[in-house]
């Protein structure tokens, strides 16, 4: 076995080092074309391991010379021996994807099928919405970009609370007005606890309070909106229904600022104080979609409130 392990990486070391050649002689096609047929040859004799290495590596080659057609089409081959080959999630795959997508063109159409089938991949292609450390690494790549809208997508399903933070600390700087600073991490709050992830929201919450240059030393904090997430992750912890509904009639006027504020801690309650679904929902259209794709359709055991990857569907502005 360890002989026949050694004949075939060298094997793969010899066609590489052909492959590599071509690509540097600028013959880009013919080489594309040689790793696409070397790829279904593996993959018809069952050399899957063989097969991902040739394509990760093709594609890095190609990436390297900026023909990102090329690399793209490797890249997604790579996705496809994982598929097949039921290959197992591990940190060190899951880190070979986050490095191909960080390599892409950022408005590639190639970019996004490439995230949606590795997320989808990672999760066992079950509905859920992918595995938490490829969701922090994809969110650490878009925040180098500053892309921060993305960036927040995935650092909400992740597991990442503190990194989530000092993108919205970074965010709120560059982008956001100071009288907004408590509404970038009263959002994100919000949306970890609707999405059942007590720990990061309580994690975000203290970081990027205590990081962000506009917000002064606290609890008690100047701006009454963040006084009033403080409180909730109290309350949530609490579980009593009477607190809550209290703290909610209370800074009405903090959570009127943002009218989903209130629709989130609709779907809070129910999830954490044992408040009732409504039967037939306000809200509708756009509104409607929203909220339905954050926090009802998609949902999962209840049991599974600490798992951070157990989540709902969400869509972010």
């Amino acid at each position: 076995m360890l002989c026949s392990s050694a004949r075939n990486r060298g094997g793969v070391q010899r066609v590489e080092g052909k492959l590599r050649a071509s690509v540097e002689k600028g013959d880009y096609y013919e080489a594309h074309q040689m790793y696409r047929t070397l790829f279904f040859r593996y993959m018809s004799q069952a050399k899957h391991a063989e097969a991902r290495e040739l394509m990760y590596n093709g594609a890095l080659l190609f990436f390297s010379y900026n023909q990102q057609n090329s690399a793209a089409d490797l890249s997604m081959l790579v996705l496809e021996v994982l598929e097949k080959s039921e290959t197992k999630v591990e940190d060190e795959i899951l880190e070979s994807l986050a490095k191909l997508f960080s390599l892409m063109d950022q408005n590639s159409p190639e970019r996004v099928a490439f995230v949606s089938r590795a997320l989808k991949w990672s999760t066992g292609g079950s509905g859920k919405l992918g595995h938490p450390k490829l969701h922090q690494l994809l969110a650490v790549t878009l925040w180098k970009e500053q892309n921060y809208s993305e960036s927040r997508y995935h650092f909400l399903h992740s597991s990442d609370g503190e990194g989530c933070a000092q993108m919205l600390v970074e965010y709120s700087a560059s982008r956001g007005f100071r009288s907004e600073v408590d509404m970038f991490v009263a959002q994100a709050v919000l949306q970890f606890l609707c999405l059942k992830n007590k720990n990061s929201a309580s994690v975000v919450f203290s970081t990027y309070t205590e990081k962000h240059p506009s917000i002064g030393k606290g609890p008690p904090f100047v701006q009454p909106l963040l006084n009033f997430i403080w409180f909730l992750l109290l309350a949530v912890d609490g579980g009593k229904l009477k607190v809550f509904t209290v703290l909610c009639e209370q800074y009405q006027p903090s959570l009127k600022r943002d009218p989903m504020y209130n629709e989130y801690l609709d779907r809070i309650g129910q999830l954490f104080f044992g408040v009732p679904p409504k039967q037939s929902p306000s809200y509708g259209g756009l509104l409607g979609n929203l909220l339905n794709s954050l926090m009802g359709s998609g949902e999962e055991d209840d049991g599974a409130e600490e798992a951070q990857e157990d989540s709902s569907p969400i869509e972010l502005d």
